[in-house]
């Protein structure tokens, strides 16, 4: 096999590659083998037929595609090895000659990985965030949980009034005209949540059980259903009933219900250890993503469009999967959302990129570091993922995992790795 390499554009090479004539002559007789039991000819068995008798009755030609096949997924990969070319996607083949007792020629234009070119990496000037717990945080969430744990009942007497949950029954009209979504019955409405558009709410504040009103509004532009935006609507609305909200009693009981400590302020000392702990993640990632960010301004490459395409088809399986977990398919969520593949495609395009330098970088940094993953660090997140996948028996998983997905947890721990050393390397 010789291969000949030639550059027609940034990124993109276009390699011809010969295969001798003997081994192009060993792949036709490859493809006989495989498809020997398809040829009947009168006074042979199937799967008995010569191959020079199925060349006089079918000609060699009918070798052909499979051969070819055969020579190229011999011979393409030694190409690419002998050469040292990375491919990003596979090749665009093209048959230049062929025949039996031939070279076999072709080309395939490959996509290549870009090269990088490092700018600093170490030393880099990032500031790191810190994040302080404000006065009322603790207090906020403990409202939260006080409000989600309150019983409701039925107003015994008065009329509607800001915090209350009004039943109602409702019709929207506009132009005098019922719209598709804007009836419905028994709705619970909490007065002052926000829930319903303009101030709907507020118009029923001060109404009893019983009567009805007819209230005006008007759709705010931005919507997202276009014979809605803008749109003034009347509804006929009746109050059903009027219930409200009994808080619980901030104590210890209330701690021991809403959680796994047996006081109050061992519950607020929770909350306030939480919050210091998401802050210092916040932090951390921030500062990671800073990080990257440097590395990447201070580098130079030219990234094949194909590497983002290639990114946002992972970001989009990605979603699809989330999407499926929730009882939703794509189509489901595109119809919800008033959104298209293509828009969705083009709202991910600016993470794909941003996704693509930094996997570059940091490999570029990881090699020009000779930074590694030791067998310690392979066993132990094989290990991680073990208790995951397998928790039945979790060392088995993980024996199963480091062999068949080594590649995969070596390239994470090396970019994790990578991503450490610029970190420890900031000033």
């Amino acid at each position: 096999m010789k291969a000949k390499v030639e550059k027609i554009e940034t990124n993109v090479i276009k390699l011809e590659i010969r295969v001798e004539a003997e081994k192009f002559d060993a792949a036709l007789t490859k493809a006989y083998n495989k498809n020997k039991i398809r040829y009947d000819i009168p006074g042979f068995r199937k799967g008995k037929v010569p191959m020079a008798m199925v060349k006089k009755f079918y000609g060699v030609e009918a070798f052909y595609d499979d051969a070819v096949n055969f020579a190229i997924d011999e011979s393409y990969p030694a190409a690419l090895n002998d050469e040292n070319i990375r491919p990003v996607d596979y090749p665009q083949i093209d048959i230049v000659e062929l025949g039996e007792g031939k070279e076999l020629v072709y080309t395939a234009i490959v996509t290549t990985y870009p090269e990088i070119e490092l700018g600093e990496y170490k030393g880099l000037d990032v500031k790191k965030a810190v994040y302080e717990v404000e006065d009322g945080e603790v207090e906020k969430q403990i409202a939260e949980m006080q409000e989600k744990n309150a019983r409701v009942e039925v107003k015994k007497e008065g009329n509607v009034a800001k915090g209350d949950i009004a039943i109602i029954d409702f019709k929207g009209y506009i132009d005098g005209a019922l719209f598709d979504g804007g009836e419905g019955s028994d709705y619970s409405l909490e007065i002052g949540s926000g829930t319903f558009i303009d101030n709907f709410e507020d118009q029923l504040i001060g109404l009893a059980v019983g009567e009805k009103k007819e209230v005006n509004v008007s759709f705010p532009e931005g919507y997202g259903k276009e014979d809605l935006n803008g749109k003034p609507a009347m509804f006929e609305v009746e109050i059903k009933s009027i219930k409200v909200k009994e808080l619980p009693e901030l104590d210890d009981e209330f701690a021991k219900d809403v959680s796994a400590v047996d006081s109050f302020e061992e519950l607020k000392e929770n909350l306030k250890n939480t919050l210091v702990k998401n802050n210092d993640e916040k932090s951390e990632r921030e500062f990671e993503e800073a990080v990257i960010t440097a590395v990447i301004e201070n580098s130079k490459m030219d990234i094949p469009e194909v590497m983002v395409s290639k990114e946002i088809d992972d970001m989009m399986k990605d979603l699809e999967g989330r999407l499926k977990y929730q009882g939703l398919s794509l189509d489901q969520y595109m119809e919800f959302t008033g959104n298209t593949t293509e828009k969705m495609r083009e709202f991910m395009k600016e993470n794909a990129e941003r996704k693509v330098k930094a996997d570059l970088v940091l490999e570029a940094v990881s090699k020009a570091e000779e930074i590694k993953a030791t067998e310690d660090e392979l066993n132990a997140r094989a290990l991680e993922l073990g208790k995951i996948y397998g928790p039945k028996d979790p060392e088995k998983m993980a024996k199963i995992l480091a062999k068949s997905q080594k590649a995969m947890i070596e390239k994470d721990i090396i970019m994790e790795n990578t991503l450490k050393f610029i970190k420890e390397n900031c000033k």
